[in-house]
């Protein structure tokens, strides 16, 4: 029966979630202290991935230019997958591998931040948006799933992997959505402190 497939869905997704609990709890905590202190310093946050990878790039900008939870100033953080004119001309004049890399190499600063989202770690835009990042002396920031594929090797030591313990792509997307909201979440508990410290 549909009912009953979504239900599964439901169950997969919650139950995957708790489960990534235990593993991913401290380098999400590692992900917020990079991200906070890039932007206490006056850096800025770059994002990048593609489909719906590229949607959390934008959903991770939108939150930190705009607010999450609760009024705060504006933080530095750009989406590279929105401008329509610099993605083709990119891809037209260097091909699409390029589409990220050359925007970090223009935009980013040492000390800036880089969120790299790829569910299977291995998408070539976005393995040389990080080698990129990596040469400006950026940090990184990788959400991956499967293993983390490429992603796992070309990591350092100060960079950060978030890397969802699951292979389908829909279930690593959920998580990916969720990590999201942790970094933003914990990005302004960081900077602004515990909102029912304000209210008491």
């Amino acid at each position: 029966m549909l009912e009953e497939r979504i239900q599964r869905q439901f169950q997969d997704s919650a139950q995957l979630k708790l489960q990534a609990i235990t593993l991913l709890a401290e380098p999400i905590a590692q992900a917020v202290a990079c991200v906070a202190t890039a932007l206490s310093n006056g850096g800025r946050v770059l994002a990048c991935g593609n489909g719906g990878s590229a949607a959390d790039a934008q959903h991770l900008a939108a939150e930190l230019v705009g607010r999450f939870e609760r009024d705060r100033p504006e933080l530095a953080a750009i989406a590279l997958t929105t401008d329509s004119s610099i993605l083709t001309a990119l891809a037209n004049d260097y091909g699409f591998e390029q589409v990220f890399a050359r925007q970090v190499r223009a935009l980013g600063q040492p000390g800036d931040v880089l969120i790299a989202i790829t569910t299977s770690g291995d998408s070539p835009n976005v393995v040389e948006a990080v080698r990129a990042a990596q040469a400006r002396d950026m940090l990184v920031v990788a959400l991956t799933g499967k293993g983390g594929g490429q992603m796992s090797a070309l990591l350092r030591d100060v960079d950060v992997h978030l890397c969802v313990p699951h292979a389908r792509t829909a279930r690593i997307q959920e998580v990916h959505l969720l990590m999201v909201h942790c970094i933003c979440d914990g990005v302004d508990w960081t900077l602004m402190g515990d909102p029912e410290d304000d209210a008491s």
